[in-house]
């Protein structure tokens, strides 16, 4: 099996994927945290200067999302047949389309608080009802189970609610759903064990 050794910063963000997935699969690797200081030197070695990156066999890989698709293929969490892979893929993409609406390296916090009350309160509610309505009675968002949509659900809503606590008042399906991620093994003991981190 080869090496990989995952880096970014010490916060959950655009790697918490990769984990949950890495978690899941029980593969071992280095999580490798870098510190805010060290940035602006560590940057301009990386490709497209982006974190995070996953080294394996040489190869330094860009793109949270496009690691999770390596890491997860050929495997259940992206989905049995391809139409279902499709369908994981649509759900990804559509939180993560969400989530990089976000002002996050706003600078100005009158700014940033703005807009993060906009989507929240304007954009959100529009969001998890297509969520929920997509979700509807199942156990999980495709098929009869987990894929890595559902991990990306829980990461994503995870720090949503850290913005807006009462985000998901009115939406038992979709705690649900978070309840049943956090309650598999092998993730229950990553979050067990995580370094606590804001965001």
């Amino acid at each position: 099996m080869p090496s990989y050794k995952l880096i970014y910063f010490n916060m959950r963000g655009r790697a918490e994927i990769i984990r949950y997935i890495f978690a899941y699969l029980d593969i071992k690797y280095e999580d490798h945290r870098i510190q805010q200081a060290d940035w602006p030197n560590i940057k301009p070695t990386l490709p497209f200067g982006k974190i995070p990156v996953l080294e394996v066999e040489g190869f330094t890989l860009h793109q949270s999302l496009a690691i999770a698709r390596y890491l997860t293929k050929n495997t259940d969490l992206a989905g049995k047949t391809e139409l279902e892979q499709c369908q994981v893929d649509a759900v990804v993409d559509t939180l993560d389309d969400f989530m990089s609406l976000f002002p996050w390296a706003e600078k100005k916090q009158d700014v940033k608080g703005q807009m993060f009350m906009e989507l929240l309160t304007h954009h959100a509610p529009h969001l998890l009802q297509d969520l929920d309505t997509y979700l509807g009675d199942k156990d999980w968002f495709i098929g009869n189970y987990v894929t890595w949509a559902d991990f990306y659900w829980d990461i994503c809503s995870t720090t949503l609610l850290v913005l807006k606590p009462d985000l998901l008042d009115n939406r038992p399906r979709l705690v649900a759903l978070r309840n049943k991620v956090q309650a598999i093994p092998a993730i229950a003991g990553w979050l067990q064990k995580r370094p606590q981190t804001r965001l």
